[in-house]
């Protein structure tokens, strides 16, 4: 490994602090309160006479994010998982060697504990009086200059600690996306579902329109595939007899990644037996009106530049309507594969010219439509060519009786009547592998077994995902996935 001169520098104080009896990565230390608390505990100082309790006595841990120096005394802010909190300390409290050598040895990036009592400054800011100032863990490293902080986008995703240190904001935002999931899983609980887990390797790839991830089982001597969705299993055991079960977990989609991508993301999948994609829509309005109670939000939430308003109940619109009457394509051609080819032609965007219509109508969506989706809306009867696993309406076989639900210009969830005829299953995997076998990568691939276990019946099922990251960015208005996972996927240092 090789070092800096500042970090030679570190070094080197680190082993003098040995030399003097001092462990500069102590252990066996009693954090005391969080800065929060002292806060809390300790506002009734400022309405004393004298401004000081010093009968008080607390400890706090932090890291030290700033260090001002002033002959025989100092100021220092204190940082820990809960805020910041200031510290004073002089050579008459401290003694005169030990505050030579603090001094000396203590830098901006330790982590110290202080114990002593609460006082308020002249600028009127809460502040600790330390009587005892110990180092916890020397810092080799030094942060990056404060004023310019750590804003290099790549180096913060790959130094995730480093910017979770530089950033208070950044922690902010995980801790969000731990309520919400948190909420998530308190909610469907209280519905009576069921939480489970189900395989992350499977022998087939399915449950989704997706390449996969491929891997090998050493033992076995087979191929496996990291799953790209669990639905298929999930729905396996509503066969079994589970007739409300949930899973949050991570799939993995080998695809390329961008603001709204990652090739590992987090999921809830949720199957409700005898129920259809309708109680779906109303139980995520209802879903969503219990996050922005929980995380105090309000019914207008902004998002960049745009206002959204979560208010309930959401829009509905159909595929077709919305094509018209969103994307402003012309009514007599969204059910002609001649006419929208040509329409796609004159807009510059290029699609295979064998494309079946449910397709071509996906390329208008993608084009027209889905950018514009910004207020909450759930898109109804889908195509049925872009639906293998979703229920036909009894009413057209031509579409699927199902939804997709957007916020924000980006789809969030996902949700159908299963479809649980077993031999109409079967022939739209057969489909899938004909259009696999035909160059399209991310087909679905036959699973015999899960035809046969519907060939044992299931009970008629709505099947819902909520993609988690995505929820979590329209929750703290963050622009790209890689700023609600903690350690996103990178491309490798030095390679183009």
């Amino acid at each position: 490994m090789k070092l800096n001169e500042y970090e030679l520098q570190r070094v080197q104080k680190a082993n003098d602090l040995r030399e003097k009896g001092v462990n500069p990565y102590a252990h066996y230390i009693e954090k005391g309160i969080s800065t929060k608390e002292f806060v809390e505990k300790f506002g009734y100082v400022k309405d004393l006479e004298n401004k000081r309790d010093e009968e008080t006595k607390a400890c706090v841990t932090g890291r030290i994010k700033l260090l001002r120096l002033m002959g025989k005394a100092a100021f220092l802010k204190l940082e820990d998982q809960d805020g910041v909190l200031q510290a004073y300390i002089s050579k008459n409290a401290l003694g005169e060697d030990w505050f030579k050598d603090i001094k000396k040895y203590i830098e901006v990036g330790d982590i110290i504990k202080v114990c002593g009592f609460p006082f308020i400054t002249k600028t009127g800011e809460l502040t600790i009086h330390a009587k005892s100032l110990d180092l916890v863990t020397k810092a080799i490293t030094p942060l990056p200059e404060k004023f310019h902080g750590l804003s290099d986008k790549e180096l913060r995703y790959r130094q995730r600690y480093l910017d979770m240190i530089m950033n208070r904001d950044v922690k902010e935002t995980f801790k969000i996306r731990s309520k919400v999931i948190s909420t998530i899983r308190s909610f469907f609980e209280s519905k009576n579902f069921l939480e489970v887990e189900t395989p992350m390797m499977h022998p087939i790839a399915g449950g989704a329109n997706a390449k996969p991830f491929i891997t090998f089982h050493n033992a076995l001597g087979v191929e496996r595939y990291l799953r790209i969705a669990p639905e298929l299993y999930l729905k396996r055991l509503v066969v079994g007899g589970f007739e409300a079960v949930f899973e949050i977990n991570r799939n993995f989609r080998n695809e390329g990644m961008d603001m709204t991508h990652n090739p590992e993301f987090t999921m809830i999948e949720f199957y409700w037996a005898y129920h259809t994609y309708k109680d779906l829509m109303a139980l995520t309005e209802e879903l969503f009106s219990l996050l922005i109670k929980e995380l105090n939000l309000g019914n207008k939430i902004e998002y960049g530049d745009l206002e959204i308003d979560l208010s309930t109940p959401f829009k509905k619109i159909s595929y077709d309507k919305a094509l018209v009457e969103i994307g402003k394509i012309p009514q007599e051609i969204i059910n002609d594969k001649k006419k929208i080819l040509s329409y796609l032609n004159d807009n510059g965007i290029e699609v295979k010219t064998d494309l079946d219509l449910g397709h071509l109508k996906a390329e208008l969506f993608d084009n027209f439509v889905e950018d514009k989706l910004i207020n909450p809306t759930f898109i109804t009867d889908f195509p049925i060519e872009i639906s293998p696993l979703s229920r036909r309406s009894d009413e057209d076989p031509n579409i699927a009786e199902r939804f997709e639900f957007f916020c924000a210009g980006k789809e969030i969830a996902n949700g159908f009547n299963e479809l649980n005829d077993p031999l109409d299953q079967y022939e739209r995997f057969k489909a899938q592998v004909e259009a696999k076998n035909a160059g399209d990568e991310e087909a679905c691939e036959m699973d015999e077994d899960y035809v046969k276990a519907l060939m044992y019946a299931m009970p008629p099922t709505a099947g819902e995902g909520i993609g988690i990251d995505r929820l979590v960015m329209l929750l703290t208005n963050q622009h790209s996935i890689r700023d609600v996972i903690l350690f996103p996927a990178m491309k490798p240092l030095g390679k183009n």
